[in-house]
């Protein structure tokens, strides 16, 4: 696989097998080279500022448009109706999600597709969706675009092949990749595959300013990658389905050839896929623990300064070095929406329960924190350097809007762990009243 660096870049990319397709010096002649289509995919309004604009040209064998009407199909798991069950404040956590055999049911990306929470409206572009896929295989004559939003992939079990109008990307576990709204795309797997879904809707993903942080940290930009040009010039004579989720809803249209048949493009609105291993992690050197906000990879800002619709936020292997300090996540009560997944190994506050492929919610204002077991551990351990996380990569999908779980995610999943509040229930009172400071800890 080749891919070209850099998050956000004005590229140009084309099909080896093509030299000299990109049109030299405008975007839509009266005739491209090799007598390709010219088709603009614009991913923010002609009017945006500079800074935000998102648009790419890519030349093909036959435009997008080529297809038969659509029409809809079944929905699956896939949701947008956020009042299917009342509200639900309490922690929630769920055991790994079973994939199911490919004896028992044949389920490639679309049909493993699964809602799990989501928030917000998507006619008004304002609003996100955390979905869980469960599959075990590939997808055949069969793509599929999101008109509402962009998706932020992240494998657990199993990796991708991910074909889209850019070209290839190969994206395995502990890697991400964003599909962002309108592009189409296909995903081949190898095994039993599962992972997660963050949808944001009428934003994209960027980077995080750094502030004080400077010039470098966190994710890096040159660490992005973007698929070169590669086309397939194939006829599937009335057999290849496009599926649209289109408000919520899945639609599907026939045609008779490859969507990927893109030879050439230019633009600065593509997909893209970030190993998260490559993250500079920033902590706590001397005392207290930093805030969780420093871990974040992506973000999808709100119309509010410094408030997100969504952010991606990973806990990494990272050395714990604070002096005079509980080491692990404090107990804590939050405004945002806490959503957090397990890719492999141990969560730091939660040695048991928490597992690869399951995930929990903890919803705004809904207490949360490390479990007894971890309290009584870290309380009482001896303060030196050491290693957290190792062998762990856990994620989160932070947001300030207030979600909602689906009837699949609370019900129809069979996964929610209903002893999950058990893990507080041994914490017990330390408190002396005649003595301030009866362990000589601090």
């Amino acid at each position: 696989m080749q891919y070209i660096s850099g998050f956000g870049n004005e590229c140009a990319s084309e099909d080896p097998r093509c030299p000299s397709a990109l049109p030299e010096g405008q975007n839509n002649p009266q005739v491209c080279p090799y007598n390709l289509y010219a088709e603009q995919l614009s991913g923010s309004a002609f009017t945006c500022p500079r800074s935000t604009n998102k648009r790419s040209w890519l030349y093909r064998i036959l435009p997008s448009v080529s297809h038969k009407p659509f029409e809809s199909i079944d929905q699956g798991h896939v949701t947008h109706n956020w009042d299917e069950v009342d509200p639900d404040p309490n922690q929630l956590r769920w055991k790994p999600f079973e994939i199911p055999k490919v004896s028992q049911k044949k389920m490639d990306f679309v049909s493993g597709l699964h809602t799990l929470c989501g928030a917000g409206d998507i006619r008004s572009n304002n609003g996100l969706a955390i979905h869980i896929f469960l599959c075990n295989t590939s997808m055949e004559d069969r793509c599929f675009y999101n008109s509402d939003g962009d998706f932020l992939i992240v494998p657990q079990k199993g990796k991708l092949l991910i074909y889209t109008e850019f070209g290839k990307m190969l994206v395995q576990p502990k890697e991400i990749c964003v599909i962002q709204r309108g592009m189409r795309f296909s995903i081949d797997v190898f095994e039993e595959t599962r992972g997660y879904i963050l949808e944001v809707y009428g934003v994209h993903f960027e980077l995080p300013d750094l502030g004080p942080i400077g010039a470098n940290g966190l994710a890096n930009p040159r660490d992005f990658l973007i698929p070169v040009a590669w086309y397939e010039d194939r006829q599937v004579p009335g057999g290849y389905t496009v599926i649209n989720k289109y408000q919520g809803k899945l639609f599907a249209a026939k045609q008779n050839v490859s969507p990927f048949n893109v030879v050439a493009w230019h633009g600065n609105y593509t997909p893209y896929k970030y190993n998260l291993e490559n993250f500079m992690v920033i902590n706590a050197v001397a005392f207290d623990h930093a805030d969780p906000s420093i871990f974040t990879v992506l973000t999808a800002k709100s119309l509010r300064p410094g408030v997100a619709i969504a952010d991606f936020v990973i806990f990494p292997p990272r050395w714990g070095v604070a002096d005079k300090t509980f080491r692990p996540p404090y107990y804590h009560r939050n405004c945002m929406s806490e959503f957090m997944g397990l890719i492999e190994g141990h969560y730091e506050a939660k040695q048991s329960g928490f597992l690869p492929g399951g995930g929990s919610l903890h919803s705004a204002m809904t207490p949360h924190g490390p479990d007894a077991d971890c309290f009584e551990k870290a309380s009482k351990a001896k303060l030196a350097p050491e290693r957290t996380a190792n062998g762990t990569m856990a994620f989160m999908f932070e947001s300030s809007l207030s979600m909602a779980v689906t009837k699949w995610g609370l019900k129809t999943s069979n996964c929610l762990d209903e002893n999950y509040y058990k893990c507080w229930m041994p914490l017990k009172s330390h408190f002396t009243s005649n003595s301030r400071n009866p362990a000589g800890l601090n």
